[in-house]
This record gives structure tokens, C-alpha cells and sequence, in this order.
């Protein structure tokens, strides 16, 4: 195996790499990580504040390459701009990461509106981009795309119906997809945390603090990490799917 450092970063440096949802949270850490392995770093947001400081954030903890813009990941004319934007500044993707999602909670709670824009930011998006992954990375005959689960998927909280519908769509579509590309020399996969500290958690940020020390929930970095021994296999090994949960957040 040799040094580790190499072996975490050799599929890292200078690959291009897109993260959606990457002003935040899983994206944001995950971000920092591989940006300061020398990856070509392009992630985005609907938020221009939370993007200027993610950019911010990022340039000043990693050595690599960072580039980004603002755009919502449900519309078509966004996904368009933001690709073309990737192709400017990157010129292709190698690596993907699926993590842009937002929360919902039970049917009877959610209006249509927001039930439907909260499905094709969770899932259309994530279909979105990666059918624009593999467009760029079926000629090079090779990428990674690492979709960002939960297990919610496994769970199936009565309080959280719309989200549990939206990462089981994910569980499912990464299986699926896998079968699709393999012959392409595409690797997919699949990532389900558990509770995760985040803008996305309904409990104040003191509390999720709290949490964390109890070991109740993991912090985003705890994910980046995941993401990282993911990327880092030969490229004989695929990691299919894999469940990171607190130590104590009994599920």
C-alpha cells in the first residue's frame, strides 16, 4: 500500500471534481478535504451569501483549485449554466458528488408546492447532474460519482414521510445506475449517514454541539471523510454502498 498520503490522495490530485450542494454542510467539508489534496474543486449553491463564504472558507483552509457559482439545482435553465460554467473553468468531470437535498417532513405537513420542489431538487437534481457527469466522463472511460444518502432510506420516520421518499429514490436509483454505467468504467456510490450535524437539523446549533459530544451525531466532516476512503479504492475495488451512523444514534 505505501504511504498512506498517497494512497488518500492519488485519485484525488488534479481530477476535476463537482460537488453539488457544496456550500454547506457534507459539501462544504467535503469540499475542504479534497481541495486540500489537490483536487480541481467546483461546487455550487442557491444561496449567494453561503457561496461567497464557502468560497472563502475553502480558498483559505485548502491549497487546491476552487471555483463555483450560484445556482438552483431543480431548474433546467440552472443545471445548464452551471455545466457550461464546469466546462469553462474545468473542462470535464471526473468526479461527482451528489449531496444537494433539502429537508421535508410527513405528507400531511407539506403543501404540494414545496413536496414538489423538494423532489426535483432530491431527486431530479441528483439525475440531473448525473446524467451530465456521464455525458463528460463516457469518453474518457472512466469517474466516480458518489451520491449522498441517508438512512432515512432504512428507517422510514412516520414524521419525516416526504425526505424518507426522496433518499429511498436515491438508494434505489444509485443500485440501478451502477448496473447502467459499469461498462463505461464508471464506479457509483452510495453514501447513508445518519444524523449529521447541519443547516438541514431542526435542533439549534447548540444542541447538535451537545449531540456531537454525546456521540449521538456526526459532524460533516465525519462524511468528508467517507467520501474520501470512497474515491481513494483502486480501481478494481468499488465501495457500493456505505452506512455511517453515530455511535449511539441506535437505528
Amino acid at each position: 500500500m505505501g504511504n498512506l498520503s498517497n494512497y488518500f490522495g492519488q485519485n484525488i490530485d488534479r481530477k476535476r471534481i463537482v460537488i453539488t450542494g457544496g456550500t454547506t454542510g457534507i459539501g462544504k467539508a467535503t469540499a475542504i478535504l479534497l481541495a486540500s489534496l489537490g483536487g480541481h474543486v467546483f461546487v455550487f449553491g442557491r444561496d449567494e451569501a453561503d457561496f461567497q463564504k464557502a468560497i472563502e472558507d475553502i480558498k483559505s483552509q485548502a491549497e487546491g483549485n476552487v471555483f463555483g457559482i450560484t445556482g438552483d439545482i431543480s431548474k433546467k435553465e440552472d443545471v445548464q449554466l452551471i455545466c457550461k460554467e464546469i466546462d469553462n473553468t474545468l473542462g470535464g468531470i471526473d468526479i461527482l458528488i451528489n449531496n444537494a437535498a433539502l429537508p421535508a417532513e410527513g405528507i400531511t405537513d407539506e403543501d404540494y408546492d414545496n413536496i414538489k420542489y423538494v423532489l426535483e431538487t432530491n431527486v431530479l437534481g441528483y439525475m440531473a447532474f448525473t446524467k451530465e457527469a456521464i455525458l463528460r466522463m463516457k469518453d474518457q472511460k472512466s469517474g466516480h460519482i458518489v451520491n449522498i444518502g441517508s438512512m432515512s432510506a432504512e428507517t422510514r420516520g412516520k414524521k419525516s414521510t416526504v425526505y424518507v421518499a426522496t433518499k429511498s429514490a436515491i438508494r434505489g436509483f444509485s443500485t440501478s445506475l451502477r448496473k447502467e454505467i459499469n461498462e463505461l468504467g464508471i464506479k457509483v456510490s452510495l453514501i447513508e449517514p445518519g444524523a449529521v450535524t447541519s443547516d438541514m437539523q431542526s435542533a439549534p446549533l447548540e444542541e447538535q454541539k451537545e449531540k456531537i459530544k454525546k456521540m449521538e451525531m456526526l459532524e460533516a466532516e465525519d462524511i468528508a471523510m467517507s467520501v474520501l476512503f470512497c474515491l481513494s479504492q483502486p480501481k478494481r475495488c468499488d465501495i457500493v454502498t456505505m452506512q455511517v451512523r453515530p455511535h449511539r444514534q441506535f437505528i
